[in-house]
């Protein structure tokens, strides 16, 4: 538990931030998974039409700070590959 005044202060803000994070975190995922779920069952047009919402998601996430730079050009990169390969 935070002691000093500024540690309560931080921790106060840590909880808010966290909730940010985890909704941005959820709606990423979210996507992706659907994502995966059209090229799996082989809808390759609505997979590519959903796409630029999924690389949106993913963006914010990792401008956010909630993933790394790297991390995000990993998923979409992957995402994409899984597209084509469903071709």
């Amino acid at each position: 538990m935070p002691i000093t005044k500024g540690a309560k202060k931080a921790h106060r803000s840590s909880l808010r931030k966290r909730v940010y994070n985890l909704r941005r975190t959820r709606t990423m995922n979210e996507t992706v998974k659907n994502l995966r779920k059209l090229i799996g069952a082989g809808q390759v047009k609505e997979a590519e039409g959903m796409l630029p919402t999924v690389y949106k998601a993913i963006d914010k996430a990792a401008k956010r700070g909630v993933i790394k730079k790297n991390t995000a050009a990993r998923k979409k990169s992957r995402l994409v590959a899984a597209i084509k390969k469903a071709k």
